[in-house]
């Protein structure tokens, strides 16, 4: 066995904290040492769970996690960590990695990347002047399902790609009944203002459903689509949330060179009623990615015949986001598409200009400058008319 890493949480924020902890402390390289939250705008009322005490106190007690930080700035100074779990609210991601990157620490940042291009252009400068690598957490490079569509599509088996549909949805993070992956723990009622006080609904806070859910299908789409979107077109409103400033729902049209990518995003849907991968469509067929029970990819062919398809065995050694990672400052081999910072600048900027696009009413042109650019290439694009 090779090194044994150091590993530290800052942020307990998002209610993924607790899977991807648990799945660092599997790898046999791990040694989870400590944990802090970032502080956050406004005071949560209740604890609950997954509100952020709660988060706190299953991490120390049920994943085990020996210290606990009130300042996250001391953890890194006094821990000396050599990667860091940032699983803070998406506004925050710029200051924790701009942290990592003085403490020479690698950082594993949840997704979305951030709430802007500008803040994911920060990230990438800070880390790559520091020296320090970061990866961006997604699920799919560990569904085996989302690499056979990608391999099925490389092999022409719906020929060009035309339109990729995604809709990511659930009546909200934190909506009763609500489970999350680690602790698997139904999520409370909760009031009205009881949510508002949490950072999901506040849009300052890097909070709403498009963020959140529209950047599933923006990165799908860049990986799968395998070009840069060049334009967006995005919708979002707050339906049924009065308690937060966040929006619940939206809508992102993106349009790449030769085809378009519709990406939903939704915090009230009790039933999403259909499978939750994407659709795509191409000049030879149809194919959707079923990502339930029985993971399958099944393509329709023009003539309305359907074949269906298992998923590969994922590649031994690089099966979880804490064995990629590992891997990747071991050998300096690439990083899955979908984790590289690169590519997830291409799909922040095209959120963006989604987001962009919902204020002015226009279509919004996609631009993701060079992370070596200086200041200069952070200047949003002008609106182009829809």
């Amino acid at each position: 066995m090779g090194k044994t890493y150091r590993v530290g949480i800052v942020g307990v924020g998002h209610v993924h904290v607790h899977n991807v902890a648990l799945i660092y402390r599997r790898h046999p390289q791990v040694e989870l040492v400590a944990c802090a939250d970032t502080p956050p705008a406004t005071p949560e009322i209740r604890e609950v769970p997954y509100s952020r005490a709660w988060n706190l106190e299953y991490l120390l007690n049920e994943v085990g996690i020996p210290r606990r930080y009130d300042d996250y700035e001391r953890m890194l100074e006094q821990e000396r960590l050599d990667i860091v779990i940032c699983n803070s609210e998406n506004a925050r991601h710029p200051s924790v990695v701009e942290a990592c990157a003085r403490h020479g620490a690698h950082v594993c940042v949840e997704k979305p990347m951030a709430s802007g291009l500008s803040d994911a252009l920060h990230m990438a400068r800070t880390a790559r002047a520091a020296g320090t690598k970061m990866l961006i957490h997604w699920y799919m490079p560990f569904a085996a399902v989302m690499r056979k569509a990608k391999a099925l599509l490389d092999q022409g088996a719906i020929g060009d790609v035309l339109q990729l549909n995604m809709r990511a949805a659930h009546a909200g993070p934190l909506a009763p009944g609500v489970r999350h992956p680690g602790p698997n723990i139904e999520c409370a009622p909760m009031s009205g203002p009881e949510l508002g006080a949490t950072w999901w609904y506040q849009k300052a806070a890097g909070g709403g459903a498009t963020i959140d859910f529209c950047s599933y299908g923006a990165i799908l789409a860049r990986w799968l689509i395998g070009r840069k979107a060049i334009s967006a077109t995005g919708m979002c409103a707050n339906l049924n949330s009065p308690w937060g400033d966040a929006d619940d729902n939206g809508v992102i049209v993106a349009r790449f060179p030769h085809a378009l990518g519709v990406f939903e995003g939704s915090w009230t849907t009790r039933d999403r009623g259909r499978s939750g991968g994407p659709v795509i469509y191409g000049t030879s067929g149809t194919m959707l990615v079923e990502g339930s029970d029985r993971p399958v990819v099944r393509v329709f062919s023009n003539q309305g015949n359907a074949t269906e398809y298992e998923a590969d065995p994922l590649p031994p050694g690089r099966t979880t986001v804490a064995e990629e990672f590992i891997h990747h400052l071991e050998t300096g081999e690439p990083l899955h598409p979908t984790l590289d910072v690169e590519f997830n600048l291409d799909a922040t900027a095209t959120v963006d200009a989604g987001l962009r696009s919902a204020h002015s009413g226009k279509t919004e042109i996609v631009a993701a400058p060079p992370v070596e650019e200086d200041d200069r290439g952070l200047h949003a694009p002008a609106s182009k008319p829809a």
